[in-house]
């Protein structure tokens, strides 16, 4: 059947029937990804938060438009009727355009493992220190992953050429001497990349940690392979070079775990009675779903010569409760002093002026 039209098609002009192979590629590979797709939408569930399918649609779908038919295109290569003059460049560029979309497939398949390891190690959680961990470990892999996938693509690209691997011979000889003055020309960048691999390795600092950095409250962001990008609580930006914090002391709340104490200073008459004002404060704390139930303590941590210091401790599971937590405590417990001892509240005396 074959033998019978490819004679049929004998009489048809070279570039016709070339055009035809080329478009039996492009259809061929579009009908082929067209089922893959129909088949996997028939099979995935569209009720889970979390589909697989949908992410390798979007993140392959691009790719095999160009994988499929260039890869079709290329079993169909020795069936094409090329000059011999030309039939090495074509092929050449035919199997470079399939080394670079077979390259595309396989970041593809990286953003779509990535998705995967995001859905299972979801940051939505109280306490999310193990997640953090992977996902720092994650973005430092997957970026060192797509770049070795590209220099390979390049290499294998370059070697393809006779003249490419000529060359390639006599630049070894100088790469020891090339290699030592782009080390001296950009030490400070590489000390950056060393030191992104040690953060994603030794983790001084982890993706969505709570962090103090030059006297700003805020949350990572983003950790790249040469800088780290924080999130202010009132939503600016704070972008620091990675080696900062190699370098630098800088105070990491969630290192251990999301778990922090806090506390509000009540400066007071000596007459405040503090039995009473512990009562209403353990009563405020039990009353409060902002309190872990981990820690909590009202005591006279200072006395000066007019007032008394009265500090309350509280415990909360993240850092931001905490502060919720303190503001209410603050609030609620001024408010009571206020309506049942405002005699507590600081107040100059006649005798103190005399």
């Amino acid at each position: 059947m074959w033998n019978e039209l490819l004679e049929k098609t004998d009489h048809l002009p070279n570039i016709l029937w070339n055009l035809m192979l080329i478009g039996i590629s492009v259809i061929a590979g579009c009908l082929i990804k067209f089922l893959l797709s129909l088949i996997l939408r028939k099979t995935s569930k569209t009720n889970e938060s979390f589909s697989l399918v949908h992410s390798a649609l979007l993140h392959l779908g691009r790719a095999f438009n160009y994988f499929l038919p260039l890869l079709i295109l290329n079993m169909l290569m020795p069936l094409m009727r090329i000059h011999p003059k030309y039939e090495p460049s074509l092929t050449r560029l035919a199997e470079i355009a399939l080394t670079l979309s077979f390259a595309a497939l396989v970041i593809g398949i990286l953003k779509v493992l990535e998705d995967y390891v995001y859905h299972v190690y979801d940051l939505n959680k109280a306490n999310n220190l193990k997640e953090r961990k992977i996902r720092t470990q994650l973005q430092f892999v997957r970026k060192l992953a797509i770049a070795l996938v590209l220099i390979l693509t390049a290499c294998i690209i370059l070697l393809s050429f006779d003249s490419m691997r000529k060359l390639g011979a006599g630049l070894l000889t100088g790469v020891g001497v090339g290699g030592i003055i782009i080390g001296f020309a950009a030490q400070k960048s590489l000390g950056n990349l060393l030191a992104g691999f040690q953060i994603a390795f030794t983790q001084p600092i982890r993706i969505d940690d709570v962090l103090v950095v030059e006297g700003e409250w805020g949350r990572v962001e983003e950790i790249t392979l040469t800088y780290v990008v924080l999130n202010i609580w009132d939503q600016r930006k704070l972008i620091l070079p990675i080696n900062y914090f190699i370098e630098k002391p800088f105070q990491n709340w969630t290192r251990t775990g999301s778990e922090i104490l806090g506390t509000a200073f009540f400066y007071l008459d000596y007459t405040a009675p503090v039995d009473n004002i512990r009562a209403e404060f353990d009563r405020l704390l039990k009353a409060s779903p902002l309190w872990d139930k981990r820690a909590s303590a009202l005591q006279v941590t200072n006395i000066t010569e007019r007032t008394i210091e009265v500090r309350t401790l509280m415990s909360a599971a993240t850092s931001g409760q905490a502060f919720d937590l303190r503001c209410y405590m603050r609030e609620q417990l001024l408010k009571y002093i206020r309506e049942n001892h405002p005699e507590c509240l600081p107040q100059l005396r006649t005798a103190d002026t005399l």
